[in-house]
């Protein structure tokens, strides 16, 4: 081990060894339990001019609160934890950013981690945050049906809640996925779509399946059958929306309207479009999911449902909170959609 040897040397780090409550007492007048309190989340039993001056000084010094040893002794990490599918994905970068907004303002830290929507991958990224004893999760990668994560944190009474996807029975902050879908298909009758393929994405995601059930379930009640051969499973990513536009409109020259469950497989989609020498809006529509800034500034602006994933981050983050707190909360809560429409799904087969 090295060690500093010379005085010198220690005065090259004067936060590290001699910003302590101590300190800060001295140089405020007051005892060090008086300095403790005023540092803590709630400063309750100190005047607010005394907690204003330590704290002050507390930054003066450099002082950082042992957020460990506060643990310790209040049983609370004052940290949440995060789990996404991916952290390169817009949609759930402003989940999280809703995630650590509202968190940050209640006196809590987020920190997130993705599971490539891998199984092996979600129980270790549990693991790990179990073991950094945060005081709750947010679960965005779920599986729709039986997940696996929900059942062990309620094992083992882990405060959690589920968000952009839902899971059967659980606690969750979501989308109206199914009303969004929904939309796409009241606008894909009002052109008098009847030949329509969809790009469905995964089939263990509660927001594709809803989404597809939404357009399957209006169109149904106008008689409008979508077969099963024009429903294609797969990724959400542009190469995927390109290689499933390319083998339903070889599957059938006569479609005329194509959904893809969100924006990216959409603008792969309309790529295909393109190659196999149609045009969006002109001779097909396509319409996709989550209105990300892109979709407005397209060549051919894309048709789209906005969500509003900031505020679902946020409210996710409060329903945490309330459940951490032992108050009731709603099992499913949802997020209303709006679709918007542009030029990519403005072609009508009615005339």
């Amino acid at each position: 081990m090295v060690r500093l040897a010379h005085s010198s040397l220690w005065k090259r780090f004067p936060v590290a060894h001699r910003s302590t409550l101590t300190e800060i007492a001295r140089r405020c007048g007051v005892h060090p339990s008086t300095v403790s309190r005023a540092l803590a989340e709630d400063p309750r039993g100190v005047g607010a001019a005394t907690v204003e001056r330590i704290r002050r000084v507390a930054d003066e010094v450099g002082y950082s609160r042992n957020r460990a040893a506060a643990a310790l002794k209040t049983g609370r990490s004052n940290v949440i934890g995060v789990l996404v599918p991916r952290l390169t994905d817009f949609v759930l970068a402003r989940i999280y950013e809703g995630c650590e907004s509202a968190a940050a303002s209640c006196g809590f830290t987020t920190v997130v981690t993705s599971s490539d929507d891998n199984r092996a991958t979600r129980m270790d990224r549990v693991d790990r945050f179990l073991a950094s004893q945060v005081d709750g999760l947010i679960i965005c990668d779920s599986r729709f049906e039986d997940d696996e994560v929900a059942r062990r944190l309620e094992r083992e009474g882990v405060p959690y809640v589920l968000a952009n996807r839902r899971s059967v029975g659980q606690i969750s902050v979501t989308l109206d996925d199914h009303r969004g879908g929904a939309a796409v298909g009241e606008h894909f009758y009002g052109l008098g779509h009847s030949q329509i393929g969809v790009v469905a994405g995964w089939d263990y995601a509660s927001t594709c399946i809803d989404r597809v059930a939404g357009l399957l379930s209006v169109l149904h009640e106008r008689e409008i059958d979508v077969p099963t051969a024009q429903i294609l499973h797969g990724g959400v990513d542009a190469e995927t929306g390109f290689s499933a536009t390319t083998e339903l409109l070889e599957r059938n020259r006569n479609i005329s309207a194509i959904f893809a469950v969100n924006d990216f497989s959409a603008i792969g989609a309309m790529g295909a479009a393109r190659a196999a020498g149609r045009t969006p809006g002109a001779d097909l529509s396509i319409v996709g999911f989550n209105d990300i800034p892109l979709a407005a500034r397209l060549p051919i602006p894309l048709t789209s449902v906005r969500s509003d994933m900031n505020l679902m981050g946020s409210r996710a983050v409060e329903v945490l909170l309330a459940r951490m707190h032992g108050r009731a909360v709603d099992q499913g809560e949802t997020i209303d959609p709006v679709l918007i429409e542009r030029e990519s799904s403005r072609f009508s087969a009615a005339y």
